[in-house]
């Protein structure tokens, strides 16, 4: 699957980490659609972002990203989680969406963006069953 002209929408609070990650994801032919740094930003951003998927650091400055994730979820938007605490940190509605693992890997970051966009849908031709 081809990811060229995928727009994806970042939540990460350290800069250094966001901005290599949006140099793996234009390597990958993503387009950044937009980034936030905090949550707040992040969900006044997320409410109206044009994107096709999400990647979602799990704490954001010490705050959990679980509302940011529930109403990127609500619009249909594709979830991708990052961090370095493992499976069990991410928000319990969500546990079964793709994971990256801090540091991120460029065939780390291609593979969880293919899955949560397949997922996606898969979802879509069966009607969300």
């Amino acid at each position: 699957m081809s990811l060229a002209g995928t727009r994806v929408f970042l939540v990460e609070d350290e800069a250094l980490i966001l901005l290599s990650l949006q140099d793996m994801l234009e390597d990958l032919g993503c387009v950044v659609a937009d980034v936030a740094l905090r949550l707040e930003d992040a969900l006044a951003k997320g409410s109206a972002v044009a994107c096709d998927v999400a990647i979602l650091d799990v704490n954001v400055a010490g705050e959990r990203i679980d509302a940011v994730a529930d109403l990127l979820a609500a619009r249909g938007v594709p979830l991708v989680f990052a961090t370095g605490y493992g499976r069990a940190s991410l928000p319990a509605a969500h546990a079964g969406r793709p994971m990256l693992s801090k540091p991120y890997r460029p065939a780390d970051v291609r593979s969880a963006l293919v899955a949560a966009v397949a997922a996606a849908l898969r979802s879509a031709s069966t009607g969300g069953r």
